[in-house]
């Protein structure tokens, strides 16, 4: 499960409530919560979590000396599903762990922990069933476990009280409590009936409380930082995450050989993902911003080390070129390309929705010029619909929309289009060879 590329956080359901009363009083309503911590099958749960820390506790003996005890618990549960593969040498995991822990602390994952919630229900349910039998083998090995359900005793008999912390997302406007208030008081809860110890940063078990208007689920993580965080190194100011980039170019169904071009590549998220689930396609990324390029080839260079490691013998590189050019004018030939996948300028923080409206049907044409007619297909992410659609209706002849997609992006509700190309010929403009 760990190895799911398009998920960003796992967690065990303890319990789901599709269609939870809140009562109108909040102290009532708090009080509810409160008596629901009694209520719940924990002990299931709680073995799969048991599991899942085993496992990790494997790995980090696997390590050649101890790494700083939190730069290694990021990268473990960062990267947590390529470590299953390839035990990495431990130096270069230093370096990256370092790189990890620089960027965003654990305990700021909350707010992102609400995006990933509807991709995740779906694998979580049936994940616990089939690991279920293997947390009770584990268990009857006697499994360096941690807790037994309900006492926070270790299995020698001392006393180990475990550390907890309870992360509230709440989404509704007719709950009377804050997401504060719940995460509080159902906190308060869960100590009392485990007798663990609140501790809001340094936590070994966290209890998810997901409130959307009357659905409530309460689960316990699996994961400590979010699996988006891999092949990435060095951040630009509106790096996509890898787990959307996945998405984005299964969407487009690549098939061996096709070359898969990235315009406006920004720190190389897409074509980095792209060259790493799909090697056997010829990814080419490409920005006008000179920084931009020169992030994107330094994390083209740091996933290259890290193959270096992984194979210790001669690395075959990646099927990954990066290039500086202007989208609008791409020094590529005419119906060589079969797959353009990209992130678009929002007009936030990069560019803006007045320069879009020239930018957008520019861009469409460039990109329907280098695609091939008929096969070629483009999965475009944009927040500026309006502009978007606009262009799209302007370049009808070349493109016609296949899927929409709508996605969160850090907040913004944005669209993710695949887009068909017709058999029309694009018009040349000026021949490069």
């Amino acid at each position: 499960v760990h190895r799911l590329r398009s998920v960003d956080n796992l967690f065990v359901v303890v319990q789901e409530f599709k269609d939870y009363q809140f009562k109108e009083n909040k102290e009532d309503a708090l009080k509810d919560l409160e008596d629901l911590v009694k209520k719940l099958p924990w002990t299931d749960p709680l073995k799969v979590w048991e599991l899942n820390n085993s496992l990790k506790k494997k790995k980090t003996k696997r390590k050649k000396h101890n790494l700083q005890s939190t730069a290694s618990k990021e990268k473990l549960n960062g990267d947590g599903e390529e470590e299953g593969r390839d035990q990495k040498d431990a130096s270069e995991q230093e370096d990256c762990a370092q790189n990890t822990a620089g960027v965003e602390p654990v305990s700021g994952q909350d707010a992102e922990k609400t995006q990933g919630v509807a991709s995740r229900n779906g694998g979580e349910e049936e994940e616990e069933d089939n690991e279920q039998s293997d947390a009770k083998d584990e268990l009857q090995a006697g499994s360096g476990s941690e807790t037994k359900a309900g006492d926070g005793k270790t299995s020698e008999g001392e006393a180990k009280v475990l550390k907890f912390r309870v992360t509230c997302n709440r989404a509704g406007d007719k709950h009377s409590f804050t997401s504060n208030e719940a995460a509080r008081d159902f906190g308060g809860a869960v100590q009392e009936h485990f007798q663990w110890k609140a501790d809001m940063t340094n936590f070994d078990v966290e209890v998810l409380l997901n409130i959307h208007n009357n659905e409530v689920v309460v689960g316990i993580a699996l994961t400590e930082e979010s699996l988006h965080r891999r092949n990435i190194t060095h951040f630009g100011p509106t790096t996509l995450r890898s787990t959307l980039a996945y998405g984005m170019l299964r969407l487009c169904d690549p098939q061996p050989t096709d070359i898969i071009v990235d315009p406006m590549c920004g720190t190389g998220a897409i074509p980095i993902e792209g060259a790493t689930e799909w090697p056997s396609c010829y990814h080419i990324a490409g920005d006008n911003n000179p920084q931009a390029v020169k992030r994107a080839a330094n994390n083209i260079c740091s996933l290259l080390k890290k193959n270096e490691n992984k194979e210790s013998s001669t690395s075959l590189g990646i099927p990954l070129d990066i290039v500086q050019w202007d989208i609008c004018n791409l020094p590529l030939r005419t119906g060589s390309v079969d797959i353009v996948v990209s992130d678009m300028p929002f007009g936030k923080r990069i560019g803006s929705k007045k320069k879009n409206w020239d930018l957008y049907p520019a861009c469409l044409m460039e990109m329907g010029r280098i695609c091939t007619p008929g096969t070629g297909r483009a999965v475009l992410l944009t927040q500026d619909k309006k502009c978007f659609a606009k262009a799209l209706s302007r370049m009808g002849h070349i493109w016609r929309k296949g899927q929409t997609v709508w996605v969160n992006v850090g907040g913004l509700h944005a669209a993710v289009y695949l887009l068909k190309r017709t058999w029309e010929r694009a018009e040349e403009k000026r021949s490069f060879w």
